[in-house]
């Protein structure tokens, strides 16, 4: 079903279409909105095509389980283009969403979705530095998606399509036609894909071992492939039995609150904040391993003690464009890596000497002076924080940072079980204990490089393997030390290690199969014990990758050339500087545009940090702006004498005819 808004109906004007509803989509409809007045050619019509409510869409619903959280705080989130922001669009400030949360329950709002009895106790409880759920989230985000639309002067106008869309198509030499699902063409002046995440086919490894499970379900063998969490019937995994799980990620953490609080287990506080978790009987036992063995870094609460944060020194324009100069294309670990952990390094020590003088031997003056001057890999770097910080704990060196266990050989499992439980536990002490703020300077450094590398440098400055690197290495590693879980979460999974239902096995984990007794096989090459199990769970999510989708869209628009995979084996969708899809040939399209996990495009997110000048803001606005300026170049469209109307589809249908288009195309 589609329901329209706006006051251009009826005009002559363009069409623009796109493709998903959730954060990214909508802050681009906000900046549309903000950039419109200057730079709209006329009335635009923009059609959104979301099978899920707009604003929060798939992943951000609010159907799903209450127990999901964020891994944000509160007061971190917000989805306004504050005047911290620099981008060329207007700004238009906010509230975050703990200040949401604040005007809500103070009558300040009265735009304000319906909240259930649930909803309305979770905002009263909510504090700054809470964590709250996916489900109040989404109500956030559909309130700010509303708000957007209200603001909607006479040079926009939109239809919301609850659908989903499975092809775009040229339509003659300057404008798209894209099919929905339920039977409807729209046709368009330009087109935005930003799907977000989206399903893909396993790699050969997972299906070989979905094949495994699929031979031998008869004797209760179950594989669970790579997905969304909330997505996944997790019934499968029957109370007590033993389940292997590959990965210790957020999709981890998710997965060990539904099948241990979901199936009705409590936790209880005790002496010093350390919980005692309660079984209800019908949890499995989670063997646990990743490629590092731990899980990622909580967050890390409190304030800077010492001097205010500072944008990157090091990773400057000015810098990455000397580089370029002198070398033409950057490898990433040679050219660019340097500069990168100097700022990251240079946040943490700034926050150790300058909030913690009584840990080091020096004054910030004199330490910034010459670490600013010597290179990252160099003797005088090494030699400066063994001389200005006495305790080695407190020397940061980001080889151990990304491997906390390599080089560490392990009797038995029990060392394991040892090992990790005293890193989770020194984890807390160090990012929830109040006492250790370097940690969160390490964290703000991470951010803004993380941030910056963006900004200063075009993707198409990199050689190819290094592009590889930023989507892969550099992006997980931003992801352990600044994406993972609040730290009550590690306090959970401490609990259950101690109950007995959850074990580790450690680093460098090879999972693999034994035909002969129907199992499941995990080890580590640190350890020389192999675990066993009829279950296993991947817990990560689908690779973004255009190859392997199996979204119709995303299948039709590489089948006909519309789109091609990154050259330099990413395997996402190539897009160029200003988000064009880079068609077969090389080629950018015309008016098509794309964003998000999927794509080329440096890709951090929707929603950030309020007052941080953050990078989806900067390059979103730039999006629209891009957007607007093609759709004046194209020509002006038919009127449109009455609104778009699809007729209303019941959930279950849309599903259906969604499933029939997916068996159509394999």
């Amino acid at each position: 079903m589609a329901h329209t808004t706006g006051t251009a109906h009826g005009a002559t004007g363009r069409d623009l279409i796109l493709i998903g509803g959730g954060p990214r989509a909508t802050l681009l409809l906000e900046r549309l909105t903000a950039n419109a007045a200057l730079l709209a050619p006329g009335p635009v019509h923009v059609h959104l095509v979301e099978p899920f409510s707009p604003g929060s869409g798939r992943i951000w619903r609010r159907e799903q389980s209450p127990l999901l959280k964020l891994n944000s705080m509160a007061q971190d989130v917000t989805m306004f283009t504050d005047a911290s922001v620099e981008c060329a669009g207007p700004h238009h400030d906010g509230p975050s969403l703990a200040e949401w949360r604040d005007a809500v329950l103070e009558g300040r709002l009265s735009d304000v979705p319906p909240l259930d009895e649930d909803l309305r106790r979770q905002l009263q409880d909510l504090g700054p530095q809470d964590f709250p759920t996916r489900r109040l989230q989404s109500v956030y985000l559909e309130w700010f998606f509303q708000r957007t639309v209200d603001r909607f002067g006479d040079r926009l106008h939109l239809t919301v399509h609850r659908d989903t869309a499975v092809g775009i198509h040229r339509e003659g030499s300057d404008s798209w036609r894209v099919q929905l699902a339920g039977g409807t063409e729209l046709a368009a002046d330009a087109v935005v894909v930003a799907v977000g995440h989206t399903e893909s086919a396993p790699p050969e490894e997972s299906a070989i071992l979905s094949r495994f499970a699929a031979e031998h379900a008869a004797h209760g063998v179950v594989h669970v492939p790579p997905a969304y969490t909330n997505d996944i019937d997790l019934s499968v995994l029957q109370p007590g039995v033993d389940v292997i799980v590959a990965g210790m990620g957020l999709a981890f953490i998710d997965l060990m609150v539904l099948v241990m609080e979901g199936r009705g287990g409590t936790f209880h506080e005790g002496p010093g904040g350390r919980l005692r978790y309660e079984p209800s009987g019908l949890e499995p036992r989670l063997w646990v391993g990743s490629r590092r063995g731990v899980p990622y870094h909580s967050k890390s609460r409190g304030t800077l003690r010492g001097l205010p944060a500072e944008p990157p020194r090091f990773l400057t324009r000015e810098a990455v464009d000397a580089l370029r100069d002198e070398h033409g294309l950057l490898d990433f670990a040679t050219h660019l890596w340097p500069l990168m952990a100097k700022d990251m390094a240079y946040a943490y020590y700034r926050e150790l000497v300058t909030g913690h003088p009584e840990r080091v031997r020096t004054h910030w003056t004199e330490f910034s002076e010459r670490f600013a001057a010597a290179n990252w890999y160099s003797h005088a770097r090494r030699d400066l924080v063994a001389a200005s910080v006495p305790d080695p704990a407190d020397r940061l060196e980001f080889e151990d940072v990304n491997r906390p266990l390599h080089g560490r050989q392990f009797s038995g499992l029990d060392e394991v079980q040892r090992a990790v439980a005293g890193y989770i536990s020194q984890d807390l002490n160090l990012r929830d204990g109040g006492q250790n703020s370097e940690t969160l300077g390490l964290f703000l450094g991470v951010l803004g490089v993380y941030m910056e590398l963006g900004r200063v440098l075009p993707l198409e400055a990199l050689t190819p393997e290094s592009r590889s690197v930023v989507s892969g290495w550099w992006h997980g590693f931003f992801s352990f030390v600044d994406s993972g879980p609040p730290a009550h979460r590690l306090r959970e999974l401490l609990a259950l290690h101690e109950a007995g239902l959850v074990r580790f096995l450690g680093p460098n984990l090879e999972v693999g199969t034994d035909e002969q007794r129907r199992l499941f096989t995990a080890v580590s090459s640190q350890s020389p014990v192999t675990v066993s199990a009829r279950a296993l769970v991947e817990a990560r999510l689908p690779a973004a990758t255009l190859g392997t989708a199996t979204e119709p869209l995303l299948r039709q628009l590489k089948a006909d050339g519309i789109a091609i995979e990154d050259p330099a084996g990413s395997g996402k969708m190539l897009v160029d500087q200003a988000q064009r899809v880079v068609s077969s040939g090389r080629v950018p399209a015309d008016r098509l545009f794309a964003v998000g996990a999927g794509t080329t495009g440096w890709g951090q997110g929707a929603f950030a940090r309020p007052r941080s000048n953050a990078a989806p803001f900067r390059d979103t606005d730039a999006l629209a702006r891009s957007i607007l300026a093609a759709l004046a170049g194209a020509p002006e469209r038919p009127p449109i004498t009455d609104a778009l109307e699809v007729p209303d589809i019941h959930e279950d249908e849309l599903v259906a005819r969604i499933a029939m288009v997916h068996s159509s195309l394999g």
